[in-house]
């Protein structure tokens, strides 16, 4: 049978689609069958490599937790003043003892010096409103009864002991009288500064040396920060915080005991030497009356003279 053209070309193709769809549909019936075995497959192998690793990290991520949180729990949690007192170390503790007992130390000299200065200014100036209204030595020595016992009581008292002691012959040695007496108002203006000075050398000693005290504090703390940092092999800054905070009370307590040791020194300083010019205006009011008795004596005694002159 002759085909024509036409069916020989249909032919042809519907050969060449055949050939080319057998392979396809062979690997599609293969895929078909693979699914039933693959599904099964891959949660096994999947499964045991993911889970392991899941299981693994909330197990390491807990032990560091527990150490970090191990660690804190030891540490002084009471950062004030008492809290740090109490944790620091016992050499810590010697100093902050120390620098409050020179606080101490330091605000009961001033209450006492001030209360003695205050007393002792006012007994001068009172005095010396005495002294200065007298017309003679020997008048002052009764005005100084009301005043009572200090300094420029003793200053009249002297002149008058000195005077006496010199008795009539001091009429003709007027020089002599006036260097005795000064040198011995000079002695007793010396005493009473002296004794007013008194305590002020330890302001002055716990003004110099408190802050380095303080400051042995604060060296002794950060060297305890820094062991600690080397037994706990870690900076975390919870374990440094303790021992810098106590340094740094040491060191606030030095400058506590020893700023108002500086500054009530200055104060004590410049009032003692207020009242060393007061003392030294007793003194001088107390030589001008022994002044004023020689040249009465002395014109008392030529007018004497010039009588017995003229009686004879």
């Amino acid at each position: 049978m002759t085909l024509s053209p036409l069916a020989r070309s249909v032919a042809i193709l519907l050969v060449s689609a055949f050939i080319a769809v057998a392979p396809v549909s062979a690997t599609f019936a293969q895929s078909s069958d693979t699914p039933v075995t693959e599904p099964a497959q891959a949660p096994e192998t999947v499964t045991p490599v993911v889970e392991p690793d899941a299981e693994a990290a909330p197990v390491a991520e807990p032990s560091g937790e527990s150490a970090e949180g191990t660690q804190i729990s030891t540490l002084p949690h009471d950062l004030s003043p008492w809290g740090m007192f109490m944790a620091a170390d016992w050499v810590v503790k010697g100093v902050m003892i120390g620098l409050a007992f020179a606080s101490l130390v330091t605000w009961t000299v001033w209450l006492a010096k001030s209360l003695e200065l205050a007393a002792a200014k006012r007994r001068v100036s009172q005095a010396l409103e005495r002294i200065i209204a007298a017309k003679s030595l020997e008048e002052a020595g009764l005005a100084m009864e009301g005043v009572g016992s200090g300094p420029a009581t003793l200053l009249v008292r002297a002149a008058g002991h000195e005077a006496a002691l010199s008795g009539p012959q001091h009429d003709g040695n007027a020089a002599g009288l006036k260097e005795r007496v000064a040198s011995h108002l000079g002695r007793i203006e010396a005493q009473a500064a002296r004794r007013m000075t008194r305590g002020t050398g330890v302001l002055a000693t716990i003004g110099s040396t408190a802050p380095f005290v303080g400051l042995f504090g604060t060296v002794w703390g950060i060297m305890n920060s820094f062991i600690g940092i080397s037994q706990a092999q870690t900076t975390n800054l919870a374990i440094v915080a303790p021992g810098i905070a106590e340094a740094l009370l040491a060191t606030a307590l030095g400058l506590v005991a020893a700023i108002p040791a500086v500054v009530i020194y200055n104060v004590f300083a410049r009032a003692i030497a207020g009242y060393r010019l007061l003392l030294a205006d007793a003194s001088a009011a107390v030589e001008r009356l022994v002044s004023r008795d020689i040249d009465r004596r002395a014109l008392t005694g030529g007018h004497g003279a010039a009588r017995a002159q003229a009686a004879e």
